[in-house]
């Protein structure tokens, strides 16, 4: 039987329970990225009041707790229910963006994850465990923001 915090960890590697909703639905994992990457939308949208400090501080935030509840969930792999990274990921990849910029930044960020085709995300999910499980989305939100923040500073 999983002990509490067990279970703690694993509700909140699965996005607070979103993670789920697609082996609920189809009996499988796959795409449950993107439903956890679609959590960082309403987080994001709630949290650009605030300042970007306060966004760049939940994210840290997200990251930290997404390190310490993967880590504990996963035994060292990557099962497709965990998106605590991709709730991360997607996050940086809109952080302080509004408009198209923000929906252009969701889009690369989630493009980058899923492909591994843009550089170094492949790298940072070879990194294993925890770490890896988490670097390879925040490497695709620095893609995902770059592109957000070039076509922010082109439409303005």
């Amino acid at each position: 039987m999983t002990s509490k915090s067990g279970k703690i960890r694993r509700f909140i590697a699965a996005g607070l329970g979103v993670g789920w909703i697609p082996g609920r639905i189809r009996g499988s994992d796959e795409g449950a990225g993107t439903f956890g990457a679609a959590l960082a939308i309403p987080m994001a949208l709630a949290t650009q009041p605030l300042g970007v400090a306060v966004q760049v501080a939940v994210l840290i935030g997200v990251s930290i707790v997404g390190l310490w509840a993967a880590g504990a969930a996963a035994d060292g792999e990557d099962p497709g229910w965990i998106v605590i990274d991709e709730v991360a990921g997607a996050f940086l990849g809109v952080l302080s963006l509004t408009g198209w910029p923000f929906i252009i930044g969701w889009i690369v960020a989630r493009v980058a994850d899923i492909t591994k085709r843009f550089p170094f995300v492949k790298k940072a999910e070879n990194l294993g465990g925890p770490v890896g499980i988490m670097a390879d989305d925040l490497v695709a939100g620095v893609w995902g923001l770059a592109a957000g923040s070039v076509a922010q500073f082109l439409l303005t």
